[in-house]
């Protein structure tokens, strides 16, 4: 990993050197058109709503020509990304980017600070994101991604499973939960309290965003993590995480094994829900009802914390500005993107056509938000919970990282092979020798 950042810390020097001696402040054509080259998320919504705001905006603005295209996903969105500044190809703006990946690009000087461009502050203010995007800080103070949208990852829970063991309202901390289960289990021996599946004990990644972080970023007020090159894990938080967890599976409370549509299907109650969900439901699982046999809630805390204020994962991308581009293009990106943002009717479409809460602190208070909620109420948790939503780690290797968090801690308790104090040392241990190598 070491030799690929720098070769691609090199190719990057190179390209962005060669870029700049031929471009100099340019970016125009000969006839005055400056071209933004936008790449937006693989996912034909998102695409439709770039091309629209383009169209809409070259309307109204002489002189600019945003071209938006889809990121090409063989072998993968990331990879197309490098490959493209690696051969001095890349767009001025790419979206769909996470925390963690923007860390890699930062770290090998790919991106514009955000907060050095003059427009940057006027969007954040009239797009109401301040509280949004604090989180967005990376470790040396500046802000590399603009986040367009926060799925904060919710729990949801069978409340028809819970009333046949006389819960109205879903357990919300860790002791309510283990008395649960007890419950559960004395009344169907064959259902489960959490039914997340093989992922649990898969070490994949990607995987630990949707079961270790969302608990820990409840336990632990939203801590870090990891904050540039030094762990500043919670520790108490940590080990209560793993202690919940530990204690679930000893009651049998733990679906870990292959299932098909575990939650949907009634075999437990509850696991980790995205917003994206519903509308699969709507066609293969109709007789799902939000406030009728599902419910919303952010994760549960141990005993002593307000389950009201937990944070949570935030599944949340967003936008950057590549180091290569012409400064007469990322000028023109920066004002269509001022001019996106200045209004919320903007966001109104956005979410109408993603389903994606869009980054911002008022999403509940807005009236076209207030009418589809009204039509969505199963989003309506979404939007409110936005602000308490925690993205990914900003660092370059946090796919090493957390793979490690899943192998020496998390993966091993959902089997049985490690308490959860000793699983706590060995991965503090082993992040802390990836981080210095």
């Amino acid at each position: 990993m070491r030799k690929k950042r720098i070769a691609l810390l090199l190719a990057l020097t190179l390209v962005c050197g060669t870029m700049l001696t031929a471009c100099g402040g340019g970016g125009k054509a000969a006839d005055g058109t400056t071209t933004v080259e936008f790449w937006a998320a693989p996912n034909p919504p998102q695409q439709a709503f770039w091309q629209e705001m383009a169209k809409e905006y070259e309307s109204v603005t002489p002189g600019v020509k945003i071209n938006v295209s889809p990121i090409k996903e063989s072998p993968s969105s990331e990879a197309s990304i490098q490959a493209a500044i690696a051969g001095g190809n890349a767009p001025t703006v790419a979206e769909n980017i996470n925390r963690g990946f923007a860390a890699q690009l930062s770290n090998s000087k790919a991106l514009i600070p955000l907060d050095e461009l003059p427009q940057f502050q006027e969007i954040v203010s009239s797009r109401n994101m301040k509280g949004t995007i604090k989180p967005w800080v990376f470790a040396d103070g500046h802000q590399y991604v603009l986040p367009i949208y926060s799925n904060p990852m919710l729990i949801g829970w069978r409340t028809d499973l819970l009333r046949e063991i006389g819960y109205n309202e879903p357990p919300r901390t860790y002791g309510e939960i283990l008395d649960a289960t007890s419950k559960l289990k004395e009344k169907h021996p064959d259902k489960f309290m959490w039914t997340k599946g093989a992922d649990l004990a898969d070490p994949t990644a990607w995987k630990r965003w949707f079961d270790f972080f969302l608990l820990y970023n409840a336990a632990s007020d939203g801590n870090k993590f990891v904050e540039g090159t030094s762990l500043v894990a919670d520790d108490k938080a940590g080990v209560e995480v793993l202690s919940f967890v530990d204690k679930l599976r000893q009651a049998g409370g733990i679906l870990s094994q292959n299932a098909t549509d575990p939650f949907e299907t009634g075999a437990g109650v509850f696991t980790d829900i995205g917003p994206w969900t519903f509308d699969m439901w709507k066609t293969k699982y109709p007789e799902l009802k939000y406030g009728e046999n599902y419910e919303l809630t952010l994760p549960p805390v141990p005993e002593g914390m307000d389950p009201a204020d937990a944070k949570t994962y935030a599944d949340a991308k967003g936008l950057v500005f590549f180091q290569g581009a012409p400064e007469a293009s990322r000028q023109a990106a920066a004002e269509f993107l001022k001019w996106v943002y200045s209004k919320e009717e903007h966001d109104v479409k956005w979410f109408e056509q993603t389903n994606l809460p869009p980054a911002r602190d008022d999403l509940t208070e807005l009236e076209g938000f207030k009418q589809i909620l009204a039509e969505k109420p199963e989003l309506a948790p979404y939007a409110e919970a936005v602000s308490k939503g925690v993205p990914a780690m900003d660092n370059p290797k946090f796919n090493e990282i957390q793979t490690l968090i899943g192998q020496e801690a998390f993966n091993k308790i959902i089997r049985g092979e490690i308490d959860p104090q000793t699983g706590w040392d060995n991965m503090k241990k082993a992040i802390e020798g990836e981080l210095q190598s």
